[in-house]
């Protein structure tokens, strides 16, 4: 497979100086004036279509439950996802907690060491699975420095299943040992994308169904922003995109054509599977996002508060 590499830095900006003939009240300020105001409206435009996309959102302002949800608002704790059957709704893992004035948006939810425990909120009714072309988006933020936060072994800050990491699934992760690499994983019915039982590392089928990113932007002093978009899974042509900060990773998975069948019962938004950082502002939307809208949400000044949650 061939890897796709980012170089994260600095935006460059460029100041443009207005002098000379136009003064204050010239046509130079009036085109200014009109720049803004159509930016203005762009933004709101924007943030219009953000807000009607929304579906779920845990910004644990208010708690460990989400803010707005279509289907159960609670966050629920097992002993692990072979035991998701037992599982209650509150924190059962006592090191992971609310980090008050933490978060990148208020407070944010703290992993202080590796999480073993099976921590998630319920698919059913929050992400509007559909066995056929199903499509949407899943945006978090993240404060981790890999290299020295993380535990050995992989680390899943996100895992939307029913099953496991590679049977109808959708997850982002940094792999075990450093260098790690941040990789957005999507992947249908086991049986049908890996019919011969072979193993990840020897199984092309397991590296096309990958977008990975080398150089990341991730560390302990910063947070940084994760979006995935996916759109018609379950059918022919089904395919991901990875934004981080905004931007568009090169790259993607457009070729998933395999079926994603859920026990819908099981189905699982799962947070922090291996991981120790900070986690902040979950948000789902019940379509794919463009790239103008990923970069939107991205500068949001408030967050996901900042659109409208009435209602769910």
């Amino acid at each position: 497979m061939q890897r796709m590499v980012l170089s994260w830095g600095s935006a460059s900006v460029l100041a443009l100086c207005l002098a000379g003939f136009g003064g204050a009240g010239g046509p130079a300020a009036g085109e200014q004036e009109a720049g803004e105001q159509e930016a203005a409206a762009s933004a709101a435009s924007l943030e219009s279509t953000l807000a009607s996309a929304l579906t779920f959102h845990a910004s644990f302002d208010s708690g460990i439950d989400a803010d707005r949800a279509p289907g159960d608002p609670r966050l629920y704790t097992a002993p692990s996802y072979e035991e998701q059957d037992q599982a209650e709704p509150g924190l059962g893992n006592p090191t992971v907690t609310v980090a008050e004035d933490e978060g990148r948006f208020g407070h944010a939810l703290r992993f202080a060491e590796r999480n073993e425990h099976a921590i998630f909120y319920r698919a059913d009714g929050n992400i509007g699975y559909s066995p056929e072309s199903w499509s949407g988006t899943v945006s978090f933020w993240l404060r981790v420095g890999p290299a020295t936060d993380l535990a050995p072994g992989f680390t899943d800050p996100v895992q939307i299943t029913d099953a496991a990491y590679n049977d109808a699934a959708i997850w982002v992760d940094f792999t075990g040992e450093n260098p790690r690499q941040f990789r957005l994983g999507v992947f249908g019915d086991l049986d049908a994308w890996n019919p011969d039982g072979i193993g990840p590392n020897q199984n092309p089928a397991f590296a096309d169904r990958l977008t990975v990113v080398d150089d990341w932007p991730f560390a302990g002093d910063r947070w940084t922003h994760v979006a995935v978009t996916y759109a018609g899974l379950g059918q022919a042509g089904g395919g991901t995109t990875l934004y981080l900060d905004g931007e568009r990773v090169p790259g993607g998975a457009d070729d998933i054509d395999e079926p994603f069948t859920w026990d819908v019962e099981r189905g699982a938004i799962r947070l922090g599977v291996n991981y120790a950082g900070l986690f902040d502002e979950l948000s789902l939307f019940d379509r794919p996002l463009t790239d103008d809208e990923v970069r939107a949400l991205y500068a949001l000044e408030g967050g996901v508060a900042a659109l409208s949650t009435e209602g769910g």
